[in-house]
């Protein structure tokens, strides 16, 4: 079919592909700079900045963890990561993703606009009031996640106090990796799947006007684009295939870790967040169960629906910790987050050819 290009708000994507936003250090300059070079959208993830550049931002040392939600997000880091990827990517649209559950989300939107943010790309909750920090940057593309049209109906319901509307909105269905939408029992439930939920929300979304719907979660291939393309969709996002990249941020073993899952390793779990989260089962799980995990403390604030450690205490690990410790390679103890097709990864590649697998086909 067709190909056409992706628009949202005033910005113009030529391929229309979102590289999902992955933090912890997963998704930052070289992949998303990469990913919009390419001509598709690139995602700054903002979570857990503080570990960029062994924490210089942060000013930690490399073996301390970042003290308080001000230093495990850091302003300077996500600064100097968009001009990073800026310097791949030039004028191309660039986006950043900022979870609602971390704590000072509105700050964080507000310095990921100054940084140069074309897009700001919230899940992790429903986003009510994003436009109240982005009023001082009308250019600034605003793209809630949602998992069924009632959660787009009340947004553009509650968004109308600031005479504004959602400029796309991402539908991320259960097969995504990290955090998931539904409870456990309706991952799993044929009536939650993505290509069910997506036509609900193209409905709700012609009685706000002209609104595009990006399909997400468990998208692997050209068939799969041009399926939700088909159902009536402007785009699709994608994070798991973007991790087997040349370009990926995460380390190899972090990578490795990927490539090497089977099937039957990557699992739903559960999060100090309260949601489960879908990843790769690893040595972490196993001590958790056992009772020789690391010990809980919470150091960073990460993200409000935690309280402050008292949910990490109750499934047994600190998501910030794991995460930033994946991301600096640990195998041991880190978690590492996938998509439920990452078992199907077998080799690194880099973003141009993985994108043009996706545009012309996988054997292009």
């Amino acid at each position: 079919m067709e190909r056409k290009v992706l628009n949202i708000g005033k910005h113009t994507i030529s391929k229309p592909i979102i590289q999902g936003g992955m933090g912890v250090g997963i998704s930052w300059d070289s992949l998303a700079g990469t990913v919009s070079k390419e001509g598709a959208l690139g995602v700054i993830s903002s979570v857990g900045t503080g570990y960029y550049e062994d924490k210089k931002y942060s000013h930690k040392n490399i073996n301390e963890k970042p003290y308080s939600e001000e230093n495990f997000y850091c302003k300077d880091a996500l600064k100097k990561i968009f001009e990073n990827a800026r310097k791949i990517c030039g004028d191309a649209p660039l986006a950043c993703n900022v979870l609602y559950a971390s704590n000072g989300y509105g700050q964080i939107v507000i310095d990921a606009c100054e940084a140069g943010a074309d897009m700001i790309i919230t899940g992790a909750g429903l986003p009510t009031n994003m436009p109240e920090f982005t009023k001082d940057y009308p250019d600034v593309a605003l793209i809630p996640i949602v998992s069924s049209a009632r959660a787009l109906k009340l947004i553009c319901k509650k968004w109308k106090r600031y005479n504004k509307l959602p400029d796309a909105i991402i539908v991320e269905g259960p097969l995504s990796g990290g955090h998931q939408g539904f409870t456990y029992e309706q991952c799993s439930q044929e009536e939650y799947q993505l290509e069910n939920i997506i036509p609900p929300v193209i409905e709700e979304a012609k009685k706000w006007g002209d609104i595009p719907i990006i399909a997400a979660g468990g998208i692997w291939d050209k068939d799969d684009i041009n399926k939700f393309l088909e159902l009536g969709c402007a785009g699709v996002q994608m994070g798991t295939r973007f991790i087997a990249t040349h370009e990926c941020d995460a380390s190899d073993n972090f990578k490795d870790i990927i490539l090497d899952a089977k099937k039957e390793d990557i699992k739903l779990f559960k999060s100090p967040v309260g949601l489960p989260a879908r990843g790769v089962r690893t040595n972490l799980q196993t001590s958790i169960e056992n009772n020789t995990a690391p010990k809980v403390a919470c150091i960073s604030n990460c993200v409000a629906p935690c309280h402050r450690g008292e949910e990490a205490k109750v499934v047994g690990y600190c998501i910030a910790d794991r995460l930033s410790a994946a991301y600096m390679g640990d195998k041991e103890t880190g978690l590492f987050f996938t998509g439920s097709n990452g078992y199907r990864l077998k080799k690194l590649i880099s973003v141009k050819e993985l994108i043009d697998k996706l545009t012309y086909g996988e054997d292009n």
